[in-house]
């Protein structure tokens, strides 16, 4: 296996880093942030614009957490682990000016390719003619289907929108004052308000659930009830609390396509397609979007627009603002997925442009050993690193998971058992490993019957592989060999017995068939996520070289049964299973969301129930990774939602 620590990291270089401490520890700052992941960089980007002195703390020696480039084998710059992004909100990019500061985005048309053991093939990207014409080779009946389905979960997304921007209105700890309590009563029902808007724009049918659960449990008015209980829209709760199999095989009848789309439905995590439940997951990975136009794990939406002011009144949440300003600001629109030029590391570069050119100060190979906190209050009042170095701070922000934050770097003894207990007990398990190789030819397709070497609309997008179709669930669900969804059932099982899939469920993705910047010319790049390997093997570990080689011929040699002479193209690769991805990049255990996307670790509910609001037991510490609302996927939301938490308190203490 290919390994070097060789990083793609050209931004490195700006005259805001330094691979010392001793300028950090001089001064007391208004904010560190530790990790300097994408969420981390957001936060610093927005505190840095609000006037505030911020230090950035990176364990590593390349900046970007998950969302990062680096060359593994010499002269391939891989995207290490994420490798998809439509989530980023479209206010972030305008807001801190993105495409300004070195996004460049490259686009991809189809966005799918699924291809068959039988010579079939279906792909799909984002126009309907050209979906209509292809899923009709299979259904008519689904080609009328599938732009409903699509315009269906658009309707939903629209709802998320506002929550996805807006921290949550959880319940204040902290009412010093009685002007203090009045602007949380406010700030709550300007929230609830704006929901119950959208509930009466869009119509009572389309009520979203959420809101629907919030008001009921938060009033105690007959009326009010019934009007939400006669609002609340079955076919969204059916969405949230339903299997992915149930929900597809509702809308559609063709096994290839419900297969497609049920991969979304799963990916990431430890459920299968039965789980209930998982049919949220597909509403989640569309929730990327760039004015209305929504792509199911697209890659980075991007909107070249001028960056416009805001007036951030006290009394009124930033996120409101985001949602009044996108409503109403002129301007220009991309609606193409695109792929993300020099890999994901370009996201996190962006990023840590725009918070260094408003001041912010960040470090790499700046490891946080624990959190200060003061004797006589408990506040957190900075960080010790590992060298024992002290930057001291009004505010600490972490981008740590949940787990790492308070089992690890909050000093033990401090926090009350319950909300520890708490925080131990979210489910941090991972059934993922991501693959990335180096290899000297695209894969040729059996199924689309060309050996021409260039680029085709097969090597475009996202290449489903080992999943064809969604059987009915009976004898065949523990056939471990049996084909399509029920073959990501099976997989499932297999993993939570800590067995490798022994047919593993595969994503492939080939950026540099637009990209030329990450591989040398007629070479390639290429992304596998894979689904399902466990964390714990029932026998042997992880770290014993003929597993991890086992395990990856088998995934070269599925590949194989698509794409014959596969496995004889690659060159190197790099292998990252769920302890890698937890050691390399402190993702609790190899969980890429920061913990599960579950209906119990969401909203109110992230990271756990009375704490979602960004703040923690321990005041002046302040949690803006993906472990709190609204969850994973390179968004940057719960960043931007931390820093205006942050802006607000240090504010009202400045008074």
């Amino acid at each position: 296996m290919w390994r070097s620590a060789v990083a793609f990291a050209p931004w490195r270089k700006g005259r805001a880093f330094s691979s010392s401490a001793a300028a950090a520890s001089s001064k007391k700052w208004d904010a560190v942030v530790i990790g300097g992941g994408h969420n981390g960089l957001t936060a610093a980007a927005y505190l840095a614009r609000a006037g505030l002195s911020v230090a950035v703390l990176e364990r590593r020696h390349v900046l970007g957490g998950a969302a990062v480039t680096e060359e593994i084998v010499p002269g391939f710059c891989f995207s290490r682990c994420s490798y998809l992004q439509s989530l980023l909100r479209p206010s972030i990019i305008r807001d801190l000016e993105l495409a300004r500061h070195g996004l460049k985005l490259l686009r991809r048309n189809p966005s799918s390719f699924t291809p068959c053991l039988d010579g079939k093939y279906l792909l799909l990207g984002p126009d309907a003619d050209f979906n209509h014409s292809e899923i009709a080779k299979f259904s008519k009946k689904d080609a009328l289907s599938f732009p409903r389905y699509e315009e269906q979960l658009k309707k939903f997304c629209g709802f998320m929108d506002y929550l996805l921007d807006s921290p949550t209105p959880e319940i204040s700890h902290d009412h010093s004052s009685l002007m203090c309590q009045l602007k949380d009563k406010l700030r709550k029902s300007t929230f609830w308000g704006h929901l119950v808007q959208q509930t009466v724009t869009l119509g009572q049918k389309d009520m979203f659930a959420i809101a629907f659960w919030e008001f009921y449990n938060v009033f105690d008015k007959l009326m009010l009830k019934l009007l939400l209980l006669k609002s609340l829209h079955w076919d969204f709760m059916d969405l949230l609390l339903s299997p992915a199999s149930k929900v597809l095989n509702n809308w559609f009848e063709t096994e290839i396509l419900k297969a497609t789309l049920a991969t979304d439905a799963v990916i990431g995590t430890t459920a299968s397609v039965h789980t209930p439940g998982s049919g949220y997951v597909l509403l989640h990975h569309v929730m990327g979007e760039t004015d209305g136009e929504r792509g199911v794990w697209s890659y980075v939406y991007i909107v070249i627009s001028a960056i416009y002011s805001s007036q951030k009144h006290d009394l009124i949440p930033y996120g409101f603002l985001q949602a009044l300003e996108k409503k109403c600001a002129p301007r220009e629109m991309d609606y193409c997925c695109r792929y993300v030029e020099g890999g994901m590391g370009a996201v996190s570069k962006a990023l840590s442009n725009s918070a260094c050119e408003s001041g912010a100060h960040i470090m790499t190979n700046a490891e946080v050993a624990h959190v200060i906190l003061d004797e006589a209050t408990g506040m957190a009042t900075g960080v010790a690193l590992l060298d024992g170095t002290k930057i001291h701070a009004s505010a600490v922000l972490s981008n740590a998971t949940p787990y790492k934050t308070f089992v690890e770097l909050v000093p033990p003894n401090i926090l009350p058992e319950d909300f520890l207990c708490a925080i131990k007990n979210i489910d941090y398990s991972s059934a993922t490993t991501k693959i990335n190789l180096a290899v000297s030819r695209l894969p040729q397709f059996r199924c689309c019957n060309s050996n021409v070497l260039d680029p085709g609309p097969q090597h475009m997008g996202t290449i489903h592989i080992g999943s064809e179709s969604m059987e009915e669930i009976d004898v065949a669900s523990r056939d471990a060999f049996s084909m399509g969804m029920e073959e990501i059932d099976v997989a499932s099982r297999d993993a939570s017995n800590g067995i490798p899939s022994r047919r593993p469920i595969i994503e492939m993705t080939i950026p540099s068939v637009l990209d030329h910047t990450i591989s040398p010319p007629g070479q390639h790049v290429i992304n596998l996520f894979v689904q399902y390997t466990p964390y714990k093997l029932s026998e042997g570990t992880w770290q014993d070289p003929s597993i991890r080689e086992s395990f990856a011929q088998r995934c070269f040699s599925l590949i194989d049964e698509y794409a014959p002479g596969f496995s004889s193209s690659v060159i190197g690769y790099d292998m990252l299973t769920p302890p890698d991805l937890e050691r390399e990049f402190g993702l609790t255990g190899g969980n890429i969301f920061h913990g599960a996307m579950s209906l119990d670790s969401l909203f109110l509910m992230r990271p756990i129930k009375g704490w979602s609001g960004n703040r923690t037991p321990v005041k002046g510490l302040y949690l803006c990774g993906s472990g709190t609302h609204p969850g994973g996927g390179v968004m940057g939301a719960p960043g931007c939602n931390a820093a205006s938490v942050v802006i607000e308190h240090l504010k009202s203490t400045k008074k």
